[in-house]
Order: structure tokens, then C-alpha cells, then sequence
């Protein structure tokens, strides 16, 4: 179970240091290197949804000039320019809309941009903190840092709380599923993972290891999952039961499954390392609770 609190490094180094003049702004993004504004960014780009959800979590949705494909959420960003693919950003088309400030989540991406002489923040949060973490770093460079304070505080609060309610508690067995496919389960490595570690729950499937078989249906069953957690696409961000799941498991010979505990959320919502996959927590904590009667 990774760590729900605050990172050495975050306060160490406060995540942000203001340089001699007070006017400029230097942050240390997450592939290690220093971000330097001469000023709160007002034109911004994100090349990821999950970077956008962030922006609008930290009050800057208003200066977002563009985004990527797969941007929906929150609903303002359905109405932004979109940039194309977010795994290949056309730095001409960036070009165009003027950015004082590029965010982005592949290292690979600072090439291409670096002609454009426009900072490059690359975020790639590793844990549930690092999203609130993130939230507040973004304000640093938005000059919404009141908003954004106010906000990673919110989303701390919530993750301390939902731990302490967690802890002692019998650990539940839960199988986190992508999609329709019952094989296809997804590992610790997942962020959800953490959200089920923080109920104290176990994903039953281990790190991926070596490019080795994924587990078959069959394996899966005879880890006796008590829970099923599916993530799919247009799913509520609370989760319901997943009556195709129910089926699908119970034909598989799966106990769970029989006592209608196989349930569906919104895939966005928990594979983007945004807000509300911390939201969504709250609500899988109680699913997980309620496994335990």
C-alpha cells in the first residue's frame, strides 16, 4: 500500500520555490526538473485528460486556450480547442494559440516543444497524494493558489480520514476488472489499487511481472474474490451493480457474484490520475465495507 500522506520531497523543498524576484515562480515538475515562470501562466495548454481535470480542480479552467482528444470533463472543457492525439501534440498547432505555459505527461514531449521556448510542466501523479499534491502545485503556476490550497487540503482530508476509518479493519479480496473482458484484471500498479488498499482492501492480482500470462478466468475464480469492481466507459462515478457482470461471473462459478457483488463505475473517472478518482474512493470504501458483512 503506497503512502496517503504528504511526500518528503513535497515538503522539503515546498514543491515550489519563489526565486529572488518575487514576481517569478519556480516549481519542480514530476520528471525532476525545475519549471521556471516569470509570472502566474494565463494561456495554457494540457495534453492529457488527466491534466485537465487538475487545472479545473486548481481554479485555472479559465485560462486554458486548448487540450487533447479525451478532454470531457469537467463539461467546460468539451467546449476547448482540441489539439488532436494526446500522444503525439502537433508543437505547429500549439504554436498558434500563444501558451505561456505547456502541460504535459510523457517526458518525450519536452523535445518536440522545446522550439517553442514555452515552459513544459510534465505531470505524471504516482499516488493518490500526488494528486492532491498536484492540485496545489498547479495553483502555484495558475496564480489560483488560495483556490488550489483550499482544495489538495480537501482532498488530504479526505484520504486521512478515509484511512483512519480503514485501518484494522479485515481485508477484503477485490478483483478490479477493465472493461467487458472478464480476464482482463488489472494489477497493484493501477491507481485504483490504491483506492482499494486504502479501504482496506487487496487487489488479488500482483504486479505485472515480466511480460507474464495474464490470469486466466479460471485463476481468477479460484482466488475467491469477495468483490468485483468493473471500470467502464459511460458508467456513473458512483458505483452500481453491473447486471451483465453478475451474469457473466456467476456463469464463471464465481460465490461473489451470487450475492450480486459485482459492480461498474466510470472508467474516466478511476483511470485518471485527477480529483476524482480520490472522490470516487469514498463511495468504493463502502462497497468494500459492506463485503465484509
Amino acid at each position: 500500500m503506497r503512502a496517503f500522506f504528504c511526500r518528503a520531497s513535497f515538503l522539503a523543498c515546498c514543491l515550489l520555490a519563489f526565486v529572488a524576484n518575487a514576481s517569478e515562480i519556480e516549481v519542480i515538475d514530476d520528471s525532476g526538473r525545475a519549471v521556471l515562470l516569470k509570472g502566474p501562466a494565463r494561456r495554457v495548454i494540457s495534453l492529457s485528460p488527466h491534466i485537465t481535470e487538475l487545472v479545473f480542480a486548481a481554479g485555472g479552467g479559465d485560462k486554458l486556450v486548448a487540450t487533447t482528444e479525451g478532454s470531457n470533463f469537467p463539461a467546460q472543457a468539451l467546449g476547448l480547442p482540441k489539439l488532436g492525439d494526446q500522444r503525439a501534440p502537433d508543437p505547429a498547432r500549439i504554436a498558434a494559440y500563444k501558451p505561456d505555459l505547456i502541460f504535459g505527461w510523457l517526458a518525450a514531449e519536452l523535445g518536440p516543444q522545446m522550439p517553442l521556448n514555452v515552459p513544459v510542466f510534465i505531470s505524471t501523479p504516482t499516488s493518490l497524494v500526488e494528486i492532491a499534491d498536484s492540485v496545489e502545485t498547479f495553483g502555484v503556476l495558475l496564480g489560483t493558489a488560495g483556490v488550489a490550497h483550499a482544495r489538495a487540503e480537501a482532498l488530504r482530508q479526505k484520504l486521512d480520514t478515509l484511512a483512519r476509518a480503514s485501518a484494522g479493519k479485515r481485508i477484503v479480496r477485490v478483483l478490479l476488472q477493465a472493461g467487458s473482458e472478464p480476464d482482463n484484471a488489472l494489477t497493484r500498479e493501477n491507481l485504483l489499487s490504491d483506492v482499494i488498499a486504502l479501504c482496506a482492501g487487496s487487489n488479488i492480482v500482483a504486479e505485472d511481472s515480466g511480460g507474464a500470462t495474464k490470469p486466466s478466468v479460471a485463476q481468477l475464480v479460484a482466488q475467491a474474490p469477495e468483490l468485483v469492481l468493473i471500470a467502464r466507459t459511460g458508467a456513473g462515478s458512483v458505483p452500481v451493480v453491473d447486471s451483465a457482470g453478475v451474469n457473466l461471473w456467476q456463469t464463471a462459478g464465481l460465490p461473489a457474484a451470487r450475492l450480486g457483488r459485482v459492480f461498474m463505475i466510470d472508467a474516466d473517472a478511476v483511470f485518471r490520475s485527477g480529483p476524482r478518482l480520490i472522490e470516487a474512493a469514498e463511495p468504493i470504501c463502502e462497497l468494500i465495507e459492506q463485503s465484509r458483512k
